[in-house]
């Protein structure tokens, strides 16, 4: 192999930029050119596995060759080992295809990520990209809707509500101005999927909103993205210049006649905007509130106009669905719960990162199979499911499969797809009350129960953790928990009990009671 042909891949995602990519890729720079050879250093976006990051590639006839973790005090002995021509060393990896954690996936949303270089054009474009834009442009909105309809697609944002119905309901609505709208707000603990895409592979989210925006009759779409994702925002807002610049937004998409531009919006820390009628009235410049319901945005949402909100990853695997159909997508899952999840890994595991496959997967499978258990060597005690309002599942129900029906038979939700490990020595208690607590900080303030509730119900486990009257402030919390249940006018405090209830009901212990045999 020709020196001058040696191309190499360095991470820019910010998990990676965490642990010192930036560092290592200059390193890898200068030694290179100290030592007279030439190298081609793309800056990718992560393969999920970060628990290897920094994780630096070789391409090589035989496939790209990983080393992993790599520090910049690692640099000289991989140079001299000759890693350049996917020798051995003790970091080395291996086939990246071949990484057991990696090879075990089902990659369809993120089957670019790590692969391609982030912004490149014709990077996308060889390696499938266009493809699903492409049919779109040549078919009629109906035929898009109804693709998308028996591909079996739910909302990846945790409600899963069929993307396709919601789809049909607003191209069901009179012409006239429509938006789409991608809600990258991802502020759930342990989920980190939307901003690996985004940095990774940002013009499959434009791809999707596109194609949406055909489907229903939109013209103008908006991503909103959390402001704690700054490197995304970047990622997301050069992305769009580059489409403009190709004619893939504009007044003539690809010399279609079709009509479609983006625009990226940073939110200001509001847990609240993740809910798609607080995020509405961020977009227009309000406070972040709930909005009652109906209307649904589909038939008056944005400035009262018909509005699609779906999440990055609903979006994102659209083109995919177009590109290869239907029943290609509904071979993946099962049940009613189609296609693939990219679940995250988070907490205390050992092999943190993210994890796309079909559902129907295990909680047990992913934990302890990719996950290898705890990095901290301790038993695990349990794992939360779903995000900071998700259910706590105890080791026992580790053998759960992971859909959105199993999950919700079992008293669990999947949301959008985070798992957080913890290990033996976790007080239940506290955590209960944290998410008491959480909501009482996030809450929006618009209803009550969420408003008031959430207050309360700080208090008495703040009285339950005291060892004050148990029996009856655990009687009184299960009062407050079933208001804040059926009285709240959204997911923030009607969610808020269940991690709260699961708690209890799986660890009494922690709250003072006899475990159950």
């Amino acid at each position: 192999m020709d020196q001058a042909a040696f191309t190499l891949y360095v991470p820019g995602d910010s998990a990676a930029c965490s642990v010192g990519a930036d560092a290592v890729a200059r390193q890898i720079a200068e030694m290179a050119q100290n030592r007279g050879i030439e190298v081609k250093l793309i800056r990718n976006g992560t393969r999920g596995m970060l628990w290897l990051e920094p994780l630096v590639e070789v391409q090589t006839k035989q496939g790209r060759v990983a080393y992993g973790p790599v520090t910049t005090d690692d640099i000289e002995s991989l140079f001299d080992a000759n890693f350049l021509h996917g020798k051995p060393h003790q970091l080395a990896l291996g086939l990246t295809e071949d990484i057991p954690y990696f090879a075990q996936q089902q990659r369809l949303t993120f089957a670019r990520c790590g692969i391609t270089a982030p912004l490149c054009l014709d990077d996308y474009e060889t390696h499938g990209g266009l493809v699903g834009l492409r049919k779109a442009l040549a078919a009629t909105p109906q035929q898009i809707v109804e693709t998308v309809t028996q591909s079996g697609l739910r909302g990846r944002g945790g409600a899963g509500f069929p993307t396709g119905i919601k789809w049909k309901t607003a191209l069901e609505q009179p012409a006239g101005q429509k938006y789409i709208c991608a809600n990258a707000d991802e502020g759930d603990s342990g989920t980190f999927a939307d901003r690996i895409l985004m940095e990774g592979d940002p013009f499959c989210l434009l791809e999707g909103m596109v194609i949406a925006g055909r489907a229903v009759g939109a013209s103008i779409g908006y991503i909103y993205i959390r402001s704690e994702y700054p490197d995304a925002v970047k990622t997301m807002r050069r992305a769009v210049s580059i489409w403009r610049e190709a004619k893939l937004l504009g007044d003539n998409i690809d010399g279609s006649g079709q009509a479609f531009d983006i625009h990226v919006r940073m939110g200001a820390g509001a847990y609240i905007c993740g809910e798609e009628t607080s995020m509405l009235e961020s977009l227009e410049g309000k406070r972040g509130q709930i909005k009652v319901k109906p209307p649904i945005p589909a038939i008056e949402g944005l400035f009262g106009q018909p509005t699609i909100i779906n999440n990055v990853l609903s979006l994102a695997s659209v083109p995919i669905i177009l590109a290869k159909g239907a029943d290609f997508y509904q071979d993946f899952g099962q049940g009613r719960s189609r296609g693939t999840q990219a679940f995250q890994l988070g907490g205390d595991i050992a092999r943190g990162g993210l994890v796309e496959t079909a559902f129907g997967i295990t909680l047990r499978e992913l934990v302890e199979d990719f996950g290898q258990g705890t990095r901290s060597g301790k038993a695990i005690r349990t794992v939360q499911a779903g995000g900071p309002l998700g259910a706590y599942v105890p080791v026992a129900g580790f053998d759960m499969e992971m859909d959105y029906e199993k999950m919700t038979e079992a008293g669990a939700m999947l949301g959008h797809g985070g798992l957080v490990v913890f290990s033996e020595g976790v007080n239940m208690a506290a955590q209960a009350r944290f998410a008491m607590k959480f909501c009482e900080v996030e809450s929006c303030g618009k209803c009550t129960p969420c408003r008031i509730g959430s207050v309360r119900g700080k208090e008495t486990l703040d009285k339950i953790i005291a060892g004050e009257n148990v029996e009856q402030n655990l009687e009184l919390l299960d009062e407050l928990c079933e208001l804040l249940t059926k009285g709240s006018l959204c997911a923030m405090g009607g969610l808020t009990p269940m991690p709260v209830q699961s708690a209890i009901k799986h660890f009494p212990e922690d709250f003072g009671r006899e475990a159950k045999g």
